[in-house]
């Protein structure tokens, strides 16, 4: 994870989501999971999610066209006044939405900085900062462990990214764009490519 600086909430957002959202809140304070799923008025954010994102997921710092979803940073079980909030909202690689679910205990890109969460290149694990104070490097351990940084699918794309790198089969502007946390490991840690 890298930090994602917050986005400005478009100007459609108020008519499109948060005030269909308050009014069903008005109606039902408290909903459980059946009553929102009836009222997802969040998914019309979808494309502004996107479009101010980049489509870049803001949890495994990957671009995803496709699969992707809106995460709710604070989950609505626990903060249902914020289920309508953009500010609530985190663009996420459906995979990292549902490993997130209503965890509390995940970092928000839009606080952590830079250098919390770095990459072991003789493995591709992301692994917290060595010299990060224990709570906070507890912090960062949790994080990885609850959205599955370091499951195998993640390495080995990791894995494919670096390699196209180090072969100069792919830029470092292209990792900037779509893979911006390698894009800043590789920069960090000096990695250039074959020549």
């Amino acid at each position: 994870m890298i930090p994602v600086a917050p986005k400005p909430e478009p100007a459609s957002f108020d008519g499109r989501v948060r005030s269909l959202g308050q009014a069903f809140l008005a109606a039902v304070p408290r909903p459980n999971a059946k009553q929102f799923k009836k009222k997802p008025f969040w998914k019309k954010a979808m494309p502004d999610l996107k479009v101010a994102y980049g489509n870049v997921c803001a949890y495994s710092s990957c671009w995803m066209p496709g699969s992707c979803s809106v995460d709710h940073y604070y989950p609505k079980s626990a903060r249902p006044d914020l289920a309508y909030e953009w500010s609530n909202f985190r663009l996420a690689h459906d995979k990292m939405n549902a490993n997130k679910a209503d965890s509390t205990d995940v970092l928000d890109p839009f606080t952590i900085q830079v250098g919390w969460f770095v990459l072991d290149v003789a493995t591709l694990y992301i692994r917290p900062e060595a010299a990060l104070q224990t709570k906070l490097k507890a912090g960062v351990q949790k994080s990885i462990d609850v959205l599955r940084l370091n499951d195998e699918q993640w390495v080995q794309m990791r894995f494919d990214l670096f390699r196209s790198y180090i072969d100069g089969e792919c830029t470092l502007a292209y990792l900037q764009r779509y893979y911006p946390f390698i894009a800043v490991e590789i920069q960090r840690q000096g990695v250039q490519p074959r020549t």
